[in-house]
């Protein structure tokens, strides 16, 4: 029958990879054994009571730290323009809140813990330190890079999709990269268009600056550079590491310094003025958005 027929198969399916898979032990067994011991090291550091577990403890912290932002950056890039705004959600309001509070307290030498899930000033006895922007930077530095990380990463898709068509001989599927494919006359195309054309050529004349160019700023088009990457076949040791330094450095650092500016307790004190001089509706944003700032700080 049918179902015997497939467990017998997979059986011996199984017992050819279990063959292979010896074989390759006994031609590689200074690779297994070397990687074996350095997985029993990892278990027992891992596991072991001892002063190792502080440190331990701080890595492990510091990975998920790592890991939630990386995440962040994919949701907020992934999806063909369709993804979260978790810089607007999640990185700005952190970067705002660090810049509040390290302006309010005269350091950026938050205790940890509670920070970075609470930022709290350091005890009154505590050495204060000169605040700048620079030394805030320093502090979401992190945070910032690896959300940016996380935006290049979740720039592949497009790529890889437009690539995979272009290598198999089919039509990729969306529809405003197709029609600007068929464009023979960009006179009659309006602002918007000319924009996404003329991003177009700049990524397939210029290359690895080009793509640098277009990922080194806020560029909600930048899903169409891809896709055209992808369809041209640019190479992705050409493509990722141009978006990789484009989004990751220069985009989260230009990023990192408008909020900063913005939120430093001159500039905030403007902003707060300017919203309750706003007609009508200024008084109204005024008193919550006050009251959420001083929270904050």
């Amino acid at each position: 029958t049918a179902p015997t027929r497939q467990s017998t198969n997979f059986g011996w399916q199984l017992f050819e990879e279990l063959c292979r898979a010896y074989e390759y032990g006994t031609e590689n067994k200074l690779a297994i054994s070397s990687s074996s011991l350095t997985v029993v090291i990892v278990v027992l550091v891992l596991n072991v009571p001892g002063p190792q577990q502080e440190y331990v403890g701080w890595l492990n912290s510091k990975i998920w730290w790592c890991l939630w932002w990386v995440g962040l950056g994919i949701l907020s890039s992934v999806g063909l323009g369709t993804g979260l705004h978790t810089f607007l959600l999640y990185l700005g309001p952190h970067i705002a809140s660090v810049t509040m509070a390290a302006w309010e307290c005269g350091s950026t030498d938050f205790p940890e813990p509670p920070y970075p899930d609470t930022v709290i000033c350091p005890s009154p006895g505590s050495h204060l330190m000169e605040v700048d922007v620079w030394s805030i930077m320093s502090k979401v530095r992190l945070e910032s890079f690896m959300w940016g990380v996380g935006t290049a990463i979740g720039e592949l898709p497009p790529y890889f999709m437009a690539r995979a068509a272009r290598l198999s001989g089919e039509e990729v599927e969306d529809e405003e990269f197709n029609d600007l494919q068929k464009i023979t006359d960009s006179e009659q195309l309006g602002c918007t268009a000319k924009v996404k054309l003329g991003m177009q050529n700049l990524v397939q004349k210029a290359g690895f600056f080009g793509i640098l160019l277009c990922a080194s700023v806020p560029n909600p088009l930048f899903d169409l550079a891809g896709l055209t990457c992808g369809y041209l076949l640019i190479p992705f040791l050409t493509f990722f590491p141009a978006v990789l330094l484009g989004k990751a450095v220069f985009k989260t650092h230009l990023q990192m310094i408008s909020v900063i500016i913005i939120f430093t307790a001159d500039n905030l004190s403007i902003l707060e003025n300017w919203l309750a001089s706003v007609p009508l509706v200024g008084p109204l944003i005024h008193g919550p958005s006050s009251s959420t700032w001083n929270s904050r700080s």
